[in-house]
């Protein structure tokens, strides 16, 4: 059996002009994960990551740190399977017609606009965030040129199948992304409703990786959301 270590990326810039960048937390994070696995020898045979600076610049601080030690970290390539949904997108395009027309919407996007600090800012996005994304998950939401979530998961099964089908057996590998592809590789491997793969893409925390076993057609789930590289508090961060 091979295995995969899934990736999410170090946190981001939420909120702020180009989510895309990794805040200083983020490349903390992200150096501890190299650290972490250089000291448990965790090696790797192959390394990928999604398109996003997000993740292309997560998966070069921990592989940075990694090599630091004198041990190689193989020079990730780069597959636009194991990008995000474009949720940033959805919520823009559909948000002024949801205003008009569905109440439950108006109320939390009106509680983010009222925010009285950068904390109630956060959280009353994600709630307007995550109910506008469950409502695109259902069909509720269709935005033109914008990939449906049933594409979405099948570019992120294409993205599995033809990088783990391209190595050799009993290979290790990594593969760093963002949430979305997390819970898409959860779907995979314990066959979960399009709702519970995303409550599982909502839990994964910023740089915390999940295994899975994989050989041939078999892609097992063995561990989720594990972060044992964060042992400070001020690293546990969800976005």
């Amino acid at each position: 059996m091979g295995r995969v270590f899934l990736v999410r990326h170090a946190q981001a810039s939420f909120l702020a002009a180009n989510y895309d960048k990794l805040s200083a937390v983020g490349e903390m994070q992200a150096r501890r994960l190299g650290d972490f696995w250089a000291q448990h020898n965790i090696s790797f045979d192959r390394v990928c990551s999604g398109p996003a600076d997000r993740h292309v610049n997560t998966a070069a601080i921990a592989g940075d740190a990694f090599a630091s030690t004198g041990q190689v970290f193989p020079k990730p390539i780069v597959l636009e399977e194991f990008d995000e949904f474009q949720g940033d997108a959805i919520l823009e395009r559909s948000l002024p017609r949801l205003l008009k027309n569905d109440a439950r919407v108006s109320e939390l996007h009106a509680a983010f606009q009222n925010s009285s600090s950068d904390t109630d800012r956060h959280a009353n996005f994600q709630k307007l965030f995550e109910a506008v994304v469950t409502m695109w998950v259902n069909g509720q939401v269709v935005v033109n040129d914008i990939e449906s979530w049933p594409e979405f998961c099948a570019r992120v099964n294409r993205g599995l199948s033809k990088f783990l089908s391209n190595g050799r057996g009993g290979e290790q590998v990594a593969i760093f992304s963002s949430g979305g592809p997390m819970g898409v590789a959860v779907q995979r491997a314990l066959n979960l409703s399009a709702l519970d793969t995303l409550r599982v893409a909502w839990m994964a925390r910023n740089c915390s990786y999940s295994e899975f076993l994989f050989s041939g057609d078999r892609f097992t789930l063995s561990t989720f959301n594990s972060f044992p590289h964060l042992d400070d508090k001020s690293l546990l961060t969800y976005r």
